[in-house]
């Protein structure tokens, strides 16, 4: 591919100069650049400019110098802002199997490596009864070194540790007819490849078939490949068709085996046996309104020790999954291959089958059920005193959703609630009183989220979409489970049991840089060099919440944060601002929880049913996907929602909404609609007759000649102009106006455009922004970019 520079800024060097033969102050020369990116395994520039102890100009030459070994082909990427060095493997990744080498062994690519090398699938282990992978099969891998390979030519295997699905040959698509010929058309709003189907394959296919189609592999110079039908999954315009899109699209594994199906069956209501009896202690479940399974129960009461003064005990229970879903068995090979239910706004995808999620391992009212329970004891200062886990048989006193809770809390009870108003839920309020105090001592994020709950009517259809309220009833079962889970990690640290921790990452630098960077554009302080700490995050969106930059700050902060993982090694859960927790309280729903169930029991000595030594040796491998299975519901999860929304929305096509700018990118602008947390994309071409420059640094959209802003959390009004749900997209077009220029902001220049403004897919502008089309009354396009704009639209 041939590279034209149109332009080069008068702020960037020449390569060779971006090199220097005597570095500067902290900067690596090119060769020990890479030895460290080398020894590094991957890394990103935060790391890099930090183990060089780089900053101001320093960290901008590194950036240049990073982008420079790319362009020769030196470093590939690794995700958004990784490097690694270019054929370098990761621990722990994503492949594809793409080919069989002459002795019919599989070879695997990393899914996000395209100069990475093909490596050998190793041979199952002995004793493994998963299917064996094949072509086309998107996997979980370990890359391991082997013996024979030097230093500068390792030679690795890939060790299976899970199968995630179809791979990327495959596509998930509706049939497209008209005279000539019969195409899969994608439903991933992401993905412009289409196949054609074979005549003789077509005739029993229907327009609107949902199909899953394999790539025929064979080279096509001009056009779609031709590909085949594997499977139809459904018709476009069935209810519930949107779930099974996302189902099918991100692999979620549906069903169960008939083995785990027959030992769900088998299944026995609990005894005593072996269990402290809790049927006196007045437990209660509270849930969603529309729950079916309810594994966690509450109770709280005044502690009666003279030395502990105003304080309380609290007592929470949870399902006894373990009890259930034995080690080796075929229950657990499913729960650990699903690692958590799925929710869509029309089904569940659980973990369990529903003979146990729904009924023996749910914590129904008035019903015997087996729980493993910790009783918590609090001090006036909300500070947990001591703790100690049971395992119990409890029996629920009631059933309430969270409404009726807090109905009742505050002062309106119904026929339910009234009679155990007093002896339950008043103490419970104020047990969470006293737990208040020590949350705010501990000071955890307080980032406000806006969740809309989708309502499904018997056709299938969207009737409505609403806000969920937030309420203090879930706020007090928030804190009582956080408790609990603190408690559980505690207690098998101190039993030095292995453990699967939920673990946190502080803010990286370079998230933390551009934090400041932000905010110094609003007139914010933030002391440069200052640690990252949950309260001095909290005084931010403190000083600015109710304010014109509220949701943009809020915002700004939440992109600031790391995701939280699964891991065997603990570095605490910053957003919670915990040195411990794992998860406890949801076993019902997260294999996590279920393996933090055994590790108690085989630690306190509660039965033959702990940790497993296939357990204990597969943890980290386990944590590591069950990491990726919660990214992979999380994506499915939004998919569906996405076009449910879209469907909902699809009639309104022409309609005026309020919302507000959630995203800024060199395309367009990402906008959430207020009444029903929607959001689509306005298109650069439909925000008026000007080059737009996208700033990083400010999150806006920035025209080069007039400076008017187009800034992230910005109240807009747009009119729905598409809607396809079978793709979820929703495309707006921009009514109002821009803020007008800030005098003090330096305008967008020659030179930031062409670093920063790059296209979709991935080839720079040359120095060309994205321009709109000329408003009614403006002048036209300027001189000289006629055919930039047909050129864009074309890709």
């Amino acid at each position: 591919m041939v590279l034209k520079h149109l332009h080069m800024p008068k702020n960037r060097q020449p390569k060779s100069a971006r090199f220097p033969q005597k570095t500067p102050k902290g900067l690596p020369d090119r060769d020990t650049l890479i030895k460290h990116i080398r020894d590094s395994g991957e890394t990103n520039k935060a790391e890099i400019a930090k183990a060089f102890g780089l900053k101001g100009e320093d960290r901008r030459a590194l950036r240049h110098m990073l982008q420079d070994l790319e362009a020769e082909g030196a470093l590939g990427k690794r995700g958004r802002r990784g490097f690694a060095e270019a054929g370098a493997l990761p621990e722990v990744g994503v492949v594809d199997v793409v080919e069989r080498d002459p002795d019919g062994d599989l070879l695997v690519r990393l899914t996000k490596g395209e100069d990475t090398p093909l490596v050998v699938l190793a041979p199952a282990r002995k004793g493994d009864a998963a299917p064996a992978p094949g072509m086309g099969d998107r996997l979980l891998v370990r890359f391991v070194a082997l013996e024979g390979g030097g230093p500068e030519s390792p030679k690795f295997e890939a060790q299976l540790i899970k199968a995630l699905g179809a791979g990327g040959q495959r596509l998930l698509g509706v049939i497209r007819k008209n005279r000539r010929e019969t195409r899969v058309e994608p439903v991933d709003r992401r993905s412009k490849d289409s196949l054609i189907i074979s005549e003789h394959e077509a005739e029993a296919l229907r327009e609107g078939d949902l199909v899953l189609a394999q790539a025929s592999g064979r080279e096509v110079r001009y056009g779609p490949q031709r590909g085949k039908i594997l499977e139809v999954i459904g018709r476009e315009d069935e209810p519930r068709a949107f779930s099974l899109l996302a189902i099918h699209a991100h692999g979620i594994p549906t069903g169960f085996s008939p083995a785990a199906e027959a030992e769900a069956d088998k299944a026995e209501p609990p005894t005593l046996k072996g269990r402290e009896d809790l049927r006196d202690v007045p437990l209660i479940t509270i849930d969603p309104a529309d729950a079916r399974d309810h594994d966690d129960a509450v109770f709280a009461q005044a502690d009666d020790d003279p030395k502990n003064p105003g304080g309380w005990i609290v007592w929470v229970a949870i399902a006894d999954v373990a009890a259930y879903v034995r080690p080796g068995s075929a229950l657990d090979d499913t729960a650990r291959d699903k690692a958590n239910s799925v929710y869509f706004p029309d089904r569940v995808e659980p973990m369990l089958p529903e003979v146990l999620s729904n009924g023996l391992c749910s914590l129904r009212e008035g019903e015997n059920r087996a729980c493993m329970a910790v009783r918590m004891v609090f001090g006036a200062d909300g500070r947990k005193r001591s703790h100690r886990f049971v395992r119990g048989l409890m029996r629920s006193a009631a059933k309430l959703s969270y409404e009726q809770a807090q109905a009742c809390a505050d002062g309106f009870p119904d026929d339910k609630t009234g009679p155990i108003a007093d002896n339950i839920i008043k103490p419970l309020w104020a047990a969470y009183a006293c737990l208040k105090k020590g949350r705010e001592a501990r000071s955890p994020l307080q980032i406000e989220s806006s969740e809309r709950r989708i309502v499904i009517d018997r056709a299938g259809e969207v009737a409505s979409i609403t806000p969920r309220a937030s309420l203090e009833a879930h706020k007090l079962i928030e804190e009582m489970m956080i408790q609990a889970n603190v408690s559980a990690a505690e207690t098998l640290e101190q039993k030095k049991t292995p453990l699967i921790y939920r673990i946190h990452d502080t803010p990286s630098p370079e998230k933390v840089q551009a934090l400041v960077d932000f905010l110094s554009t609003l007139g914010i302080a933030w002391n440069k060099g200052e640690a990252p700490r949950t309260d001095r995050f909290n005084k931010l969106l403190d000083e600015t919440r109710g304010g014109t930059h509220a949701d943009i700050v809020n915002e700004v902060v939440l992109r600031t944060q790391m995701q939280a993982v699964y891991s065997t090694d603990n570095i605490g859960h910053f957003g919670l601002n915990l040195a411990k927790y794992a998860h406890f309280t949801s076993p019902i729903r997260r294999y996590a929880d279920l393996v933090v169930h055994r590790g108690l029991i085989g630690a306190l000595g509660f039965g033959a049913d702990g940790l497993s030594d296939r357990d204990i040796a597969k943890m980290s491998d386990t944590a590591e996907s069950i990491t990726f299975a919660e990214r992979r519901a999380m994506a499915a999860e939004r998919d569906a929602t996405d076009r449910y929304v879209a469907s909902f929305l699809a009639d309104r096509v022409g309609a005026d909404f309020r919302g507000r700018i959630t995203g800024v990118t060199r395309f367009g602008l990402f906008v959430r609609l207020d009444d029903t947390g929607a959001d689509g994309l306005v298109p650069i071409s439909k925000l008026g007759g000007e080059y737009f420059v996208h700033d990083d640094r400010t999150h806006s959209l920035v025209g080069e000649r007039s400076g008017a802003r187009w800034p992230l959390g910005m109240p807009v009004e747009v009119r729905l102009t598409e809607a396809t749900p079978i793709t979820g997209g929703l495309l707006f077009e921009m009514l109002s106006e821009p803020m007008a220029a800030d005098p003090n902001a330096p305008r967008p220049r020659l030179g930031m455009r062409a670093r920063n403004d790059r296209r979709p897919g991935g080839g720079s502008t040359g120095g060309a922004a994205f321009k709109g089309p000329p408003r009614q009354g403006k002048p036209g396009r300027p001189k000289g970019i006629k055919n930039t704009r047909k050129k864009k639209n074309r890709r």
